[in-house]
């Protein structure tokens, strides 16, 4: 395999060309149920992730970005069935993340809320290997000066909660909710990306790809699409590897990456 490159054909091709735990981390978003046509093609689930099994290294991690269809009134479920599937052949499910869209479109029907998140699965091939946690600047909610207080934390089965002293002001861990803006051309920084009929946020996977790997590591994305995640470790100091089934999108991605490639030379 080279890396640093797209490969424009099915993913299972690309992976069957690996060895087993080739990859560090994989973060993609697949074509799921059928909200978009992505020039006709569809993909066959499980011997995808049984692929991706085999070529993510041990302590790597899966971010699998996945939401549901509304059919008949009832949403699909694939994502879950999905989740459920990658556990059965040994993925530990790490987290599972909400990606929360700050201004989505006002979709749902007369009858539900409208749709405003989808699911990030965190799995990992074992424990995972790298976590590189995005901190934020909590303030103190209190009146008086203390930075430290103590208060319940768990709770066990009997329902008596424990206490431990925590930190309440300062750099802390974000929670696992994460709001990104989706509109207005927000997503990419060009425009020409959103001729892809639909890209997850480059601050989606910037956030992800530094949480969990090291620069110098090696990014996959099975369903490269407009090539957020491509262009996105290589701006972080990350190889790459892509596959993508559509020539039409594999030009789009050349076109990013040129992008992206000057404004580092530049710099």
């Amino acid at each position: 395999m080279i890396v640093n490159s797209i490969y424009n054909e099915n993913c299972i091709d690309t992976m069957s060309r690996m060895d087993e735990n080739f990859v560090d981390m994989v973060i993609t978003s697949p074509p799921y149920d059928d909200l978009r046509t992505y020039k006709g093609y569809s993909f066959d689930f499980e011997p995808i992730a049984e692929a991706l099994f085999r070529v993510l290294a041990p302590g790597g991690v899966l971010v699998w970005v996945v939401g549901d269809a509304t059919k008949d009134g009832s949403e699909s479920g694939t994502s879950f069935r999905q989740a459920l599937h990658f556990m059965s052949i040994g993925f530990k499910l790490h987290d599972t993340m909400i990606y929360m869209k700050d201004n989505p479109p006002p979709v749902g029907g007369d009858k539900r809320y409208y749709q405003a998140f989808e699911y990030m699965f965190v799995f990992s091939k074992g424990a995972p290997k790298t976590f590189n946690p995005i901190v934020e600047e909590r303030r103190n909610k209190w009146n008086d000066n203390r930075t430290v207080r103590k208060r319940p934390v768990t709770r066990n089965k009997a329902g008596v909660f424990t206490e431990r002293t925590v930190k309440i002001e300062g750099m802390v861990k974000l929670q696992n909710v994460w709001n990104y803006v989706v509109s207005g051309g927000s997503v990419a920084e060009e425009m020409f990306a959103h001729e892809h009929p639909a890209i997850f946020p480059e601050a989606l996977c910037r956030d992800h790809i530094i949480s969990w790997s090291n620069e110098g590591d090696l990014i996959y994305d099975p369903f490269m699409g407009s090539g957020t995640t491509a262009k996105v470790a290589y701006a972080l100091g990350r190889q790459y590897i892509g596959s993508e089934i559509s020539e039409e999108y594999c030009d789009l991605i050349k076109r990013r990456l040129q992008a992206v490639q000057n404004r580092v030379d530049d710099d």
